[in-house]
C-alpha cells in the first residue's frame, strides 16, 4: 500500500466526510467568484421565500441574499477552523514530542504546563478576548489554537513514549545519531497520524465555537458567518424559517464532515485497522 493510499480516508463514512469537506471548501474558495456580491448589502425585497423572485434560498429581513451569506460564511468558518487546527497542531507537536522523547525533567515541566492550559475555560477566554480586543475572527481563531493544543500534546506524547523504545530507534541511537535527528527523522513520521486525526476533529470544534460566539453577538460583525446569520434569524423562526434552517444545515454538515473525515483518516492511518 502506497503512502498516498494510506493517507486517503477509508470506509464509506470517511469518503462521505471527505466529500462534504471538499464541497464546503470548494464553496468557500469558488463561491465568491461564481456569486460575486456583498453579503451584508440588501439584494432585493425582504423576507422572500426560497425560489421567490430568483432567490434560491430566499432573503432575510433586510433583503440580503441567504445563499450569498452561506457562501461567504463558509470562508469565515473554515478560516477559523483551519487557523485553530494548524496552531494547535504546531504547538501540540512541539510540546508532545519533546515531552515524550526527552523524558524527565522536561516531561514533568511540559505536562504541568499542558494541564494548566487544559483547565482554562476556553469559551470564557474567547468572550474575554472579544470584550478586550474587539470581536475579530483572527484573534478568535488564534485563541482557539492556543487552547486546543494540550489535547494534541498529550496524545502525541503517549505515542512518542511507545515509539522511542522501538528497535529502529534503539538502533539509531547505537550508531550515534543525534537525539533531535532521531526524533525528527524516525519518531515523528510514525506518530504523525495522531496529529492529523486530532487536527481534523479540532477544525469542527473551532467552527462550532466561532458560530456560538457569533450567535451570541460576540463575533466579528464586519464579516458574514453562519453564526451571525443564525443570530439574525432568531426573531423570524416562525415567519421566515429559511433564515435559520439553511445556515444551520450548512454548519451541521460541515462539522459532520470534519468528524467523519477524522474517522476515515484514523481507519487509514492506524496500522492495526489497515492490516484488517
Amino acid at each position: 500500500m502506497t503512502r498516498r493510499q494510506r493517507i486517503a480516508p477509508r470506509g464509506p463514512l470517511g469518503i462521505l466526510g471527505a466529500g462534504l469537506v471538499i464541497t464546503i471548501g470548494a464553496l468557500a474558495l469558488l463561491g465568491p467568484i461564481v456569486l460575486p456580491g456583498n453579503p451584508l448589502a440588501a439584494a432585493g425585497s425582504a423576507l422572500q421565500p426560497p425560489g421567490g423572485r430568483g432567490y434560491l434560498l430566499g432573503t432575510d429581513d433586510l433583503g440580503r441574499d441567504v445563499l450569498l451569506g452561506i457562501v461567504y460564511g463558509a470562508r469565515a468558518s473554515l478560516l477559523a477552523g483551519g487557523i485553530a487546527a494548524l496552531t494547535s497542531a504546531l504547538l501540540g507537536t512541539a510540546v508532545g514530542a519533546a515531552a515524550g522523547f526527552y523524558g524527565p525533567p522536561l516531561d514533568d515541566v511540559l505536562m504541568r504546563l499542558t494541564e494548566a492550559v487544559l483547565v482554562a475555560p476556553r469559551f470564557f477566554l474567547a468572550v474575554l478576548v472579544a470584550a478586550l480586543f474587539g470581536p475579530s475572527l483572527w484573534y478568535l481563531a488564534l485563541l482557539l489554537g492556543l487552547t486546543f493544543w494540550p489535547q494534541t500534546a498529550r496524545l502525541l506524547r503517549a505515542q512518542v513514549l511507545s515509539l522511542r523504545q522501538r528497535e529502529y530507534v534503539l538502533a539509531a541511537r547505537a550508531v550515534g545519531l543525534a537525539p533531535a535527528r532521531i526524533l525528527v527523522r524516525h519518531v515523528l513520521p510514525n506518530a504523525a497520524s495522531v496529529v492529523v486525526i486530532t487536527a481534523a476533529l479540532q477544525v469542527g470544534a473551532a467552527i462550532l465555537v466561532e458560530a456560538s460566539l457569533s450567535f451570541l453577538g460576540l463575533g466579528d460583525r464586519t464579516q458574514i458567518s453562519w453564526g451571525y446569520m443564525l443570530n439574525n434569524a432568531q426573531p423570524f423562526l416562525r415567519t421566515a424559517w429559511w433564515m435559520s434552517v439553511f445556515p444551520g444545515l450548512a454548519l451541521a454538515l460541515t462539522v459532520l464532515g470534519t468528524n467523519l473525515l477524522a474517522d476515515g483518516l484514523q481507519a487509514a492511518l492506524d496500522p492495526r485497522l489497515v492490516r484488517r
